[in-house]
């Protein structure tokens, strides 16, 4: 009896001894799980934020870069605008006042903040605000960087405070010269209002910065004109000498980094950021995107309090069962089956939460995949839609001898079985002509997309021709068009590109399209004569043009269509320009309208 009992406390002091040392463990498992989940929480919350902010720093650089390339062509065709030539020379309030409303239009459709011409001597002497109070009309702009810099190299850009208008915005600069004789500077100020609204549609602070580190545009208006980092005073002192950003203090808008963490003084309590920086086309300028580090942060120790908890349910179940154990030996089979029954049910429940996270993260994942589809697929269809017409024709050009190929095909198949190989060679022969049909249609229409011109060189005429027809022809055919081609002198080339020789004759071509349409009969001729210089002529049959447009034909913004442009043609006129050549406006022996085309032999 006296065994038994010893024995028995022996067994109660190993229990305890077991139940203390599972207490011991359990807490040493959740310490060391608390740290991991820790660490793992931080480490995960900045990896999340550093992937939104390169996302988004991507984005909104791509939005800004659509902005400038959109306006930074103004300045380029403005200083070769008659009338913005005719101004600065003539100097007289008649040309002056004229150009007034003529800028106010432009500045109206191209959504421009400003368009204004400087004089020689730095006075402005039109402008498209010229009805407003705060018109630039006679203001000296000589100390303006952007006016010395046009003057003297040619062509300049400044992000600056306006001294009239007092509102922020980036100068586009050119200057316009007349005989290799500067005359003066056309500037186009562009504002970013709307493209700030935009960045401030995103939980990330986006912000840009000039080559002094001073923020220049912001989507928190706050942050204007602060510089991005700390500043001397000196600096300060310099900056403000320039006066492009008016009276601003240039505060330092951060404080520096603590493990990548971007701490950031506002009018508020301090915030910490995680930065992407992307470069954009501003001279020095970089694109910073400040992604909050805390809802990430806060994100990721939630789920890691869950997991905590649950692995603390988990070890306190543990040590319970085992106080069960120590206390209830008589009943160690019951307490044992309902420790189980306890586990099972809990380990269902957690099962279930665990599915549910899992169901919860592939539609999240599945969201995120849609959402980066969508935007590839928009960005994809912005890229091709300058060619959707052109490959709408070409595929009705493949369908033909893709549909020969198979007729000749199933005719080798019958030779052969009839024992007839001649005749199946020369099917067979056939089809490698058309296959190689398909590869030229195919291969033009991929030279024909490439994005960047191939230096000048020697381009053989008809091939040129052919590849033309090759993208337009269908389309003129099924318009009902007849297209007639001649080549006086078969293997003449010429000095120019391919890709862009192409581009203008497919303009022309498509204007004789547009010009026949209301024609009986129509027609379009386009010969090709002549050996030094080399001549191409494209003539339709339809009303001709118009007898007010003649003397500015080639003239940017000038049509006769009220949904045009007016830069089709002065855009072909500038590519004949670099090939050496030009383009005329002629007679045409159908009654319509003509253009030649004049290119130097190769």
């Amino acid at each position: 009896m006296l065994r038994s009992v010893d024995s028995q406390i022996v067994q109660h002091r190993t229990d305890r001894r077991r139940l203390l040392d599972a207490t011991i463990v359990g807490g040493l498992i959740l310490l060391i799980a608390a740290l991991g989940l820790s660490g793992w929480a931080t480490g995960h919350a900045r990896a999340g934020a550093d992937l939104d902010a390169r996302q988004n720093a991507r984005a909104h650089a791509s939005l800004l870069e659509s902005e400038l390339q959109k306006f930074r062509l103004l300045p380029r065709v403005l200083a070769e605008f008659p009338d913005v030539r005719l101004a600065l020379a003539d100097k007289s309030a008649e040309a002056s006042r004229r150009l007034d409303r003529e800028l106010e239009q432009l500045a109206a459709r191209t959504d421009a903040a400003v368009i204004y011409v400087i004089g020689g001597d730095g006075k402005t002497i039109a402008a498209s605000n010229w009805r407003v109070d705060t018109s630039f009309v006679g203001e000296d702009y000589r100390f303006r960087p952007y006016f010395r810099d046009a003057m003297q190299r040619g062509q300049a850009e400044l992000f600056a405070l306006g001294t009239v208008s007092g509102r922020p915005g980036l100068y586009l600069a050119r200057r316009v010269d007349v005989a290799d004789r500067p005359l003066g500077v056309i500037v186009v100020k562009v504002e970013f209002d709307k493209l700030e609204a935009k960045w401030a549609d995103s939980p990330a602070a986006t912000l840009v910065t000039d080559d002094a580190g001073i923020v220049i545009m912001t989507s928190q208006p706050a942050w204007r004109f602060r510089s991005f980092g700390p500043i001397s005073n000196a600096a300060q002192q310099r900056l403000r000498g320039t006066r492009s950003y008016g009276d601003a203090a240039l505060a330092p808008l951060t404080t520096g980094a603590t493990d990548g963490d971007l701490r950031v003084v506002a009018t508020g309590p301090d915030r910490l950021y995680r930065q992407a920086v992307q470069r954009v086309s501003l001279p020095g300028s970089e694109l910073h995107v400040l992604q909050p580090a805390q809802p990430a942060r806060d994100s990721a120790h939630a789920t890691a309090r869950v997991l905590f908890l649950v692995l603390l349910i988990l070890v306190g179940a543990t040590i319970l069962a085992l106080l069960r154990l120590v206390e209830r030996q008589v009943l160690r089979q019951s307490a044992h089956e309902a420790l189980e029954r306890e586990v099972a049910a809990r380990t269902q429940d957690l099962r279930d939460a665990n599915a549910g996270l899992q169901q919860a993260a592939e539609r999240q994942a599945e969201t995120d995949r849609r959402y980066r589809a969508a935007r590839e697929d928009l960005a994809q269809a912005n890229r091709l839609g300058s060619i959707g017409q052109i490959t709408t024709g070409v595929a009705h050009e493949i369908n033909q001898p893709l549909a020969a190929i198979r007729t000749f095909a199933e005719n080798s198949l019958r030779y052969l079985e009839r024992e007839q190989p001649d005749k199946a060679r020369g099917n067979l022969d056939t089809i490698v002509e058309l296959t190689a049909r398909v590869g030229a249609i195919t291969n033009e229409l991929r030279n024909f997309a490439r994005r960047k011109p191939t230096p000048l060189g020697s381009v053989p005429l008809g091939s040129a021709i052919d590849g033309t027809n090759l993208l337009i022809g269908d389309r003129l055919r099924a318009q009902g068009v007849a297209l007639d081609i001649a080549i006086e002198v078969p293997g003449v080339t010429v000095h120019a590109d391919r890709v862009r020789l192409e581009q203008v004759l497919v303009n022309l071509l498509q204007n004789a399209a547009e010009a026949v349409q209301e024609v009986a009969d129509p027609r379009i001729q386009l010969r090709a004569h002549g050996s030094d210089p080399v001549h191409i002529d494209v003539c339709d049959n339809g009303p001709g043009v118009p007898a007010e447009l003649l003397p500015q034909l080639f003239t940017p913004f000038v049509t006769g269509r009220p949904d045009g442009l007016g830069l089709g043609l002065a855009i072909a006129s500038d590519i004949m320009g670099e090939f050496g050549g030009s383009l005329s406006l002629v007679a045409s022996p159908l009654g319509g309208a003509g253009f030649r085309l004049t290119l130097r032999p190769a």
